[in-house]
């Protein structure tokens, strides 16, 4: 059985304190897109996970897809399978790409299996295995609160529009990323600003973790400003770095644009 992770997009990014467990609380847009992975389970003597595509840093046996499969069989009786990953998505973009891959191997097994988990069953044991991990579960556009993984209903269709993704070969760690934020209380809230049309975001809907990054990677900076130049209506970073992407009305011409780093464009 397969399935096809996909990734997310930040719109906006608001770090507002630092909580006492040592996480940040924020306030932010996740979106889906359509660069993907692909995952299949298989069935299997012993449990075994294997990847192809983009090397995996780490132990496998403390890989997400791994560990997702180690939260569901400490409940439920799962027979051994073989989970294989296909990694396609850039790892360390911003773009919870590894999140979304554990939340898919969640679904893909209580659909294999017929566990009849609820969304927010599965919600719950997503939110064990990391902060972005429970947005992936329904993935679907959500206001994102606490660590991430509070969701509200949020009034942002892009449908219509157009998004080209551009990694620049640069992964950022999530701690490098946190280590330069300064918390703040914004002064209008992200969910007001994009009431906005995203023709008027580009002045006001902000990534936070731009305030640190830009000035440490110069090129992200010059990154986001091409993407403007090649006509984008919004232009950012995504989630904690290093996927810069551009918003369009017309399909850019990402590929020839930006010929030595990673691209992908779509349809939103």
């Amino acid at each position: 059985m397969l399935t096809f992770p996909n990734c997310k997009i930040n719109i906006g990014l608001q770090i507002t304190e630092k909580r006492p467990d040592g996480f940040h609380n924020l306030q932010s847009c996740f979106y889906p897109v359509g660069w993907q992975d692909v995952l299949e389970v298989i069935p299997a003597e012993a449990f075994q996970f294997t990847s192809s595509g983009q090397p995996i840093p780490g132990d496998p046996a403390r890989n997400l897809c791994t560990r997702a499969y180690d939260l569901l069989a400490a409940d439920f009786a799962l027979p051994p399978v073989q989970l294989h990953l296909h990694k396609i998505i850039p790892i360390g973009a911003g773009l919870g790409g590894g999140s979304a891959d554990a939340a898919f191997t969640i679904r893909l097994l209580n659909e294999r299996f017929g566990l009849a988990l609820t969304p927010e069953q599965m919600e719950h044991y997503a939110r064990q295995l990391g902060s972005d991990c429970a947005f992936f579960i329904q993935n679907k556009p959500m206001y994102c609160l606490e660590k991430g993984d509070v969701f509200e209903p949020v009034n942002v269709d892009l449908s219509g529009y157009y998004i080209l993704l551009v990694y620049p070969n640069l992964a950022i760690s999530t701690a490098e990323a946190y280590a330069g934020v300064r918390p703040r209380t914004p002064n209008t809230p992200l969910r007001d600003l994009l009431e906005a049309p995203v023709t008027q975001w580009r002045d006001s809907v902000h990534n936070d973790f731009e305030d640190s990054l830009f000035p440490a990677y110069p090129s992200l900076a010059d990154l986001k400003q091409n993407l403007y130049e090649l006509g984008a209506v919004y232009a950012s970073m995504s989630g904690s770095g290093s996927t810069v992407y551009g918003i369009f009305s017309a399909p850019p011409d990402g590929q020839n644009h930006f010929p030595h780093y990673s691209v992908w464009q779509g349809k939103l």
